[in-house]
């Protein structure tokens, strides 16, 4: 396949075109298949050729493909990327045209990845050049919108039939783009079409797990913690146990999130996952330790923050506050606890600019989450505290 003729590629394409066989032409026309790699195929300007073996409209498909890969061996992805967005709407109105079939979706899966990939690697030639990070995304987010706007207008209710049974795929390469150039927010109305849809538990496992974790990405930066644990540990438990990369990032997401919900992870599976970070927070929480706490966070603040989840990990302090002030309440046994007991023990633990103010504000942070039970006597400058669970276990908070 790598050393195929011109010829014999169009053949086979124009053989699998008539005979409606979308898998292999998803190949044919893939920028990952070996046939890419082939020098022959690589040409600049294929229009005569391929208009003497391919009619049209699947001809302009093919140029635009023969192109690209052309642009790519000259390492041109800028112009790789223009080829393939042309290309990409050239086959969404393909499948439009497409009434009753959708024997073409794998084509669109295939190239709609191919878009998306030479989008990234055109936005990395582009450093430094006067357009904006994120633009040349932002045109593929366009041109994946166009198609899932086809896939999503598809009235049939069959199953076999409809071009439906498409959008998930969609939505997840839209995921990845709007995750890159951080618009989440855009996520929202794509999230609310895969939920209303009667194909909800018809779409292909890979494409759910791969479909939960980003849902449960943008619930945990949403702050809601259990719809990230629900959607997170969806996609852990049901990723491949081989896949061991993608159960590590996975985890990388859902053990903040099991943390601020009251669970602690075990040793063993963080090691196991090669993300002992966390082990060393999770003593740090545990222990109410915030000195450490401050230390793990300034040791790994490089892992946090190229895993986009520094300021989540951030929020499990609020947990380490309530740990410490539960050892004041054990350690003095007494309900009503002077505000000074905890700053005092603030300080001990490198907290030194925290006055009694901002020790107040802490408390009155945690009674309000329900992770104390109780209320603040400004007056009396103490925390009185419930005498039955004054420190509820956080795994029952609501």
């Amino acid at each position: 396949m790598t050393h195929m003729s011109l010829a014999h590629y169009l053949q086979l394409v124009d053989r699998c075109w008539r005979s409606q066989d979308g898998v292999i032409i998803a190949n044919l026309i893939s920028l990952r298949h070996d046939h890419a790699t082939s020098k022959s195929l690589q040409i600049e300007k294929p229009e005569s050729m391929v208009e003497r073996f391919l009619t049209p409209p699947f001809d302009e498909i093919v140029i635009y493909h023969l192109k690209c890969l052309y642009c790519i061996s000259n390492k041109n992805y800028l112009e790789a990327y223009q080829q393939q967005s042309l290309l990409t709407q050239c086959l969404t109105k393909i499948i439009q045209s497409q009434k009753e079939e959708n024997w073409s979706l794998p084509v669109m899966y295939s190239v709609c990845l191919d878009l998306r990939l030479l989008a990234q690697s055109a936005e990395k030639d582009r450093i430094g050049v006067s357009e904006k990070p994120g633009e040349i995304l932002e045109k593929a987010a366009e041109c994946l919108m166009g198609c899932f706007r086809v896939c999503a207008a598809d009235n049939r209710s069959s199953e076999e039939d409809t071009k439906r049974i498409g959008m998930l795929a969609l939505v997840n390469q839209l995921f990845k783009v709007y995750f890159r150039i951080n618009k989440l927010h855009l996520c929202k109305p794509l999230i609310r079409a895969i939920e209303s849809s009667p194909f909800k538990e018809s779409f292909s496992l890979s494409q759910q797990i791969t479909y939960r974790y980003f849902v449960g990405r943008k619930a945990m930066f949403d702050s809601d913690y259990k719809m990230a644990d629900q959607c997170l540990t969806y996609a852990f438990e049901n990723c491949h146990k081989l896949s061991k990369k993608n159960k590590r990032l996975i985890l990388i997401y859902l053990v903040p999130v099991k943390m601020l919900l009251g669970y602690i992870p075990s040793k063993q599976v963080l090691e196991k996952y090669d993300i002992v970070q966390f082990w060393e927070l999770v003593r740090a929480v545990c222990q109410g330790n915030l000195k450490l706490f401050d230390e793990i966070m300034e040791t790994h603040e490089t892992f946090f923050i190229k895993c986009g989840i520094y300021l989540i990990v951030e929020k499990l302090k609020i947990i380490a506050y309530r740990n410490l002030f539960r050892k004041v309440y054990l350690i003095l046994n007494t309900h009503q606890i002077p505000v000074e007991a905890l700053q005092a023990a603030l300080v001990y633990l490198g907290q030194i600019d925290v006055d009694l103010d901002e020790t107040e504000c802490i408390v009155a942070n945690l009674i309000y989450e329900g992770k104390i039970k109780g209320y603040i006597s400004r007056q009396h400058r103490k925390v009185v505290v419930s005498k039955q669970n004054p420190f509820p276990p956080l795994t029952s908070l609501s």
